[in-house]
């Protein structure tokens, strides 16, 4: 017997499960199709293992589909600050320097080992002194990664409770996080006016975020 082909979705939507607050407690993990059964309303707080904090349904875009809403852009209110960012981002370049610096430590103390003496601390040198350069390439690749990954954001952005989206808080993918991260290079380039814009534009947006399409938000239920 021929079966009716039900919704298509994504493997993404169909491999998660939510958790969602009934009567003011958790119950599921549900589907989406389990959440359809119950009539799940759009102010209903759900809940994934991807998401650090509950969020109203209608906010999950996998979700919107079942209360018929159309993408909508993110609202005033949730764009990460300026001190937000900048606490991330120095947040950031300590983890991916205190590695590197250990790296480069690690390395110095074998290179005098195998190329003991004055004549090899030239070299010894170049070398310690290319893996500490590594850093900023190195810097640009874990970007890339985190905001395009689960959970939106490296770990200083973790840290302040915000993440990178587009213009309508869904997930951005590689490309997209590599354009806003290669476009920093703009925003400094211009004596750092391009992060100084964020400050004065509605969005909250760096000249990077504005080439890339990009938003940085902070969770609805924060503080």
């Amino acid at each position: 017997m021929m079966q009716t082909p039900g919704p298509v979705t994504s493997p993404n939507a169909a491999a998660n499960k939510y958790v969602l607050v009934v009567s003011g407690k958790p119950e599921g993990p549900f589907s989406i199709a389990e959440l359809k059964a119950k009539k799940v309303k759009p102010g209903d707080f759900v809940k994934t293992p991807a998401m650090d904090d509950y969020k109203e349904a209608h906010e999950v875009a996998e979700l919107r589909q079942l209360f018929g809403f159309s993408r909508q852009p993110v609202p005033l209110q949730y764009f990460g600050s300026f001190d937000q960012r900048a606490t991330a981002s120095v947040v950031d370049w300590f983890i991916v320097l205190g590695v590197f610096v250990v790296a480069s430590f690690v390395v110095m103390l074998l290179l005098l080992l195998i190329l003991p003496g004055d004549d090899n601390k030239i070299i010894r040198i170049g070398i310690t002194g290319g893996i500490v350069a590594l850093t900023i390439p190195a810097r640009l690749i874990y970007s890339i990664i985190m905001e395009s990954g689960p959970k939106q954001g490296t770990y200083g952005k973790q840290l302040l409770k915000i993440r990178v989206c587009d213009i309508y808080g869904e997930r951005i993918d590689a490309s997209r996080a590599f354009a806003r991260n290669a476009a920093k290079i703009l925003s400094v380039a211009t004596f750092f006016v391009g992060y100084l814009i964020i400050f004065f534009t509605k969005k909250q947006q760096g000249l990077h975020d504005m080439l890339a399409d990009t938003l940085v938000i902070k969770d609805r239920l924060d503080g």
